[in-house]
């Protein structure tokens, strides 16, 4: 059988097991999605065994430090993806919900309820967690899902979309309903892209260059965020401590990821008392610093900054740098080089913070906290399929509710159209 047949077959068992999966009742998906938790945990050792051969493979052929990172399973991680699970079975139910209803002049009373989006297609790179993280999301939202991960994950990603099918059959499930495409031919992702027949929406998780060949490439519509270029502004009358904490968390707490620290504001009047103190403890945690020539006043030995870097998602322990005058600038930075991903200020100043929640135009704005925050699990979502920059349909970090559209609903007494 040919690539293009095979992905043909999973895209046609995935369609009917949509329509299945569409009547099952919140009690039964919550049964599976708990026993899928557990079962992670039972069958941790033998994950951990079949990621070991990825790892291996990848530090072998090169592979990145930041995607390494994320391609490793842990007993942590593994604890994580079942707790994930559990916070999505613990949450409301979407499907079936009637958001509004209203009566019109004629007596008909019409309403909005929640429907899943059908059959979901995950493109991915380096994390296996996804595959169980999308697994629960799409199974409680009703939807069917293919996932189709990296060549550098194949051996995990078999391991618990095989564990996950096991618990769907235990439970009178459709095991067609969580695919996970065992092919690491490349081929396979293009044919996907090409099925708008059988698959509702694209969802491609990975490095920049993934995402837009994924864009390219899809006759089906695509959510996406291309890099996470996220920020931090000091305002003048920030606590420096607060914000000291902040920035370090963001960026070294876990720089390989979307949501980590890339560019760091500080208005010209925090400068001399921040930057010496925040660029001494960056430093120790080994963070290369790349400033403009206001920064460099204070850090003189930093490297200078070039155009091209405050354009950059560096996922390493990489920070740029610059003083600013004002707010009006940090926005307007921000609104130039940002990739409306995450942004957050550190202000004492409730008008300061009400204005920049209320002007920044990113998918998720925050005030004093830390950029590692833009994120599902963090945000009460249970887990995410993804963070979208992309303002149609979904904006930020994606959960169930996400992952449903609307229908109209609309109850009459005979009435006719004239």
């Amino acid at each position: 059988m040919d690539i293009r047949e095979e992905m043909r077959q999973v895209a046609d068992r995935a369609r009917e097991a949509s329509r299945k999966l569409s009547r099952i009742s919140t009690e039964v998906k919550n049964r599976a999605l708990m026993d899928m938790a557990e079962q992670l945990l039972q069958q941790s050792s033998h994950l951990m065994q079949e990621n070991k051969k990825d790892v291996t493979f990848a530090v072998k052929s090169g592979l990145a430090s930041a995607m390494i990172d994320r391609l490793t399973l842990k007993e942590s991680t593994i604890q994580d993806m079942a707790t994930g699970i559990r916070e999505v079975a613990a949450l409301s139910d979407p499907v079936g919900k009637v958001t509004s209803m209203w009566r019109r002049p004629n007596g008909l009373m019409v309403g909005r309820m929640r429907i899943p989006l059908g059959v979901i297609g995950i493109i991915y790179e380096s994390r296996p967690n996804v595959t169980a993280d999308a697994a629960a999301l799409c199974l409680k939202s009703g939807n069917v899902v293919i996932l189709r991960g990296g060549s550098e994950a194949i051996y995990s990603n078999i391991a618990i979309g095989r564990l996950l099918q096991d618990v769907l059959k235990k439970h009178s499930l459709p095991e067609a309903a969580i695919q996970v495409v065992e092919t690491t031919e490349r081929e396979a992702v293009y044919e996907l892209l090409q099925l708008e027949e059988y698959i509702d929406l694209i969802i491609p998780r990975g490095g920049e260059d993934l995402i837009r060949a994924v864009v390219r490439q899809s006759r089906i519509p695509v959510i996406k965020h291309y890099k996470g270029v996220c920020h931090v502004f000091v305002d003048a009358d920030a606590d420096l401590d607060m914000a000291a904490n902040i920035c370090i968390n963001g960026k070294t707490q876990r720089p390989g990821v979307c949501n980590a620290l890339e560019t760091l504001l500080v208005h010209r009047d925090a400068a001399p008392r921040f930057l010496p103190e925040i660029a001494r403890q960056l430093r120790e945690k080994g963070v290369e610093l790349r400033c403009c020539e206001k920064t460099r006043v204070f850090i003189p030995d930093a490297d200078k900054a070039e155009e091209d870097d405050w354009y950059r998602e560096y996922l390493d322990l990489i920070l740029a740098i610059r003083v600013v005058d004002d707010m009006d600038e940090a926005m307007d930075h921000i609104a130039r080089y940002g990739s409306l991903h995450t942004e957050a200020i550190v202000t004492k100043d409730y008008a300061n913070a009400q204005r920049f929640l209320s002007e920044v135009n990113s998918s998720t704005v925050l005030v004093n906290a830390s950029t590692r925050f833009s994120d599902g699990f963090q945000l009460g979502l249970g887990a995410e399929i993804g963070i979208s920059t992309t303002k149609l349909h979904a904006y930020g970090p994606m959960g169930l509710e996400e992952l449903t559209t609307t229908k109209f609903i609309i109850y009459g007494n005979g009435q006719v159209r004239v």
